[in-house]
């Protein structure tokens, strides 16, 4: 059986202990600490100090916070070093992912992104705007064209973006534009109705088939079976339409699209919903795309227009490929990522209030710790423990009286109480998670950084640290609490 020694700090060994016991873990384990109170403040370069090998096991998991280069480890150890989550009671979740490893790398579903205001904008714009567009996911950059608006520059903006790589599409109800366009090299022209359908014998582009009224299954039927005779590439659309006019009946005309072509290509334009239901569009696209993937839908026509749908795209990204791994997988959705979990987290309170009086009541030292349970926002140090769901009943309580630590606990407690009124998870020191909603910068794991200092006073926290013991912050934390 394999056995595992997992590293942590004082505070956190006795939870740690509880939530291995409770697992009935397919291996041994082993909790061994590193003479740290912290677990969060742990380093690759302190561990080699502390644990002196052999390591008598198969593994070694450190906390997810672990700043340092672990291959080192690994090396010095001769036994692999991972990171662990980033909450203890993360673990069994952690170790169910390692078993059933989700590839979200892949998906069978092209996301068209549309530019709506194409025509208003010059060149420069248009090509800053398919930047961010493709940034966020977008596979084919849609040139929206505006009923009698000029569009003179069209044919510059197709070769424009086709230059730099870009698969293009023109979104035009003027068959003259969607000819223009074609001819300049655009991939994908929508949408033909039976009217001008001849414009498909024109270009060499991708044609998306609709009917000129959206219940005229039969006529789209018709074009479907034109464009296979011809031996055409094609995508067909049936509309979905908006709530409450008919959203129910298009999702049917879908499902009988299929049905009736088994095999045809298939784009759904979910802009309808998106855009016009005023509700948070990250759970708008993961049920359109579970939809989507379970009808087999070749593309998506989606859009950013209104300020609630400003990451439609990326968030589409996300659904597809969740999706497809459920789907493939014959799975439900679920414990894959939670990049479209914006608002609320499925766990947001790992600890509880007991739990967090335990660890309070451990504490001997000056620094404040903050956390969040189903009561309320905790904070504590040696001088007490406070509760409360409105922050600022915690001011008076506290007696800080310097500038820079009474900003830090500001900014600590209002994500906090952001994080109790959500149900969000919260860790001090550490940004709110918004799923897709917001973007990310990577984290260098292998580089040291500071935790957020509470007591502090007008000095940087790192520079003062190291100049006062000569080694890193958790190394000082470490000695002054033993």
């Amino acid at each position: 059986m394999e056995r595992i020694v997992f590293l942590t700090g004082r505070l956190a060994h006795a939870s740690l202990e509880r939530v291995l016991a409770s697992m009935d873990a397919p291996f041994d384990w082993e909790v061994r600490e590193v003479g740290l109170q912290v677990a969060a403040l742990m380093t690759a370069d302190l561990i080699q100090r502390r644990v002196t090998p052999p390591v008598e096991a198969d593994r070694i998991i450190v906390p997810g916070r672990c700043r340092g280069d672990l291959d080192a480890l690994t090396a010095h150890y001769g036994i692999p070093v991972v990171r662990g989550p980033e909450e203890l009671k993360d673990i069994p979740q952690f170790f169910d992912r390692a078993a059933r490893p989700v590839d979200l790398s892949r998906h069978d579903i092209t996301i068209i992104a549309e530019i709506v205001d194409a025509p208003q904008l010059d060149l420069p714009a248009l090509m800053a705007r398919a930047e961010n567009l493709r940034a966020q996911g977008a596979d084919v950059i849609d040139l929206g064209c505006l009923p009698s608006t000029p569009f003179p520059h069209l044919e510059d903006a197709v070769k424009a973006l086709k230059a730099v790589g870009y698969a293009v599409s023109v979104d035009s109800l003027d068959a003259q534009e969607l000819l223009r366009g074609g001819r300049a090299g655009a991939d994908y022209l929508l949408s033909l109705a039976p009217d001008n359908l001849w414009v498909a014998d024109e270009v060499a582009s991708t044609p998306v088939l609709v009917a000129s009224e959206p219940a005229d299954e039969a006529a789209l039927y018709a074009s479907i079976e034109a464009m296979q005779k011809r031996g055409r590439a094609f995508l067909a659309d049936t509309i979905l339409d908006p709530v409450p006019f008919g959203f129910t009946a298009s999702i049917v005309r879908y499902f009988r699209l299929r049905e009736h072509f088994p095999n045809a290509p298939i784009l759904m334009g979910i802009g309808n919903l998106t855009e016009l239901i005023d509700a948070d569009t990250s759970g708008i696209n993961a049920v359109l795309f579970g939809i989507a993937s379970e009808l087999r839908v070749s593309a998506v026509l989606t859009t950013q227009v209104s300020g609630h749908a400003r990451r439609a795209v990326r968030e589409a990204d996300v659904a597809r490929r969740l999706m497809f791994a459920a789907r493939e997988g014959d799975v439900l959705p679920k414990g894959m990522t939670d990049d479209l979990l914006t608002v609320h987290a499925k766990k947001p309170f790992p600890d509880t209030p007991d739990e967090i009086a335990d660890v309070a009541r451990a504490i001997r030292d000056p620094n404040f710790r903050i956390q969040v349970a189903a009561d309320g926002v905790h904070i504590y140090n040696r001088e007490g423990h406070h509760v409360a769901r409105d922050v600022f009943d915690l001011w008076p309580k506290l007696n800080v009286g310097d500038a820079a630590h009474a900003f830090y606990l500001g900014v600590e407690l209002a994500n906090a109480q952001i994080a109790w009124q959500l149900g969000k998870r919260y860790a001090q020191d550490e940004p709110l998670g918004w799923g897709c909603a917001v973007d990310r910068a990577a984290q260098d794991l292998t580089a040291w950084r500071t935790p957020g200092a509470t007591m502090q006073r007008h000095r940087n926290p790192v520079q003062t640290a190291k100049q006062s013991t000569g080694a890193d912050p958790a190394e000082r934390e470490s000695t002054d609490d033993l």
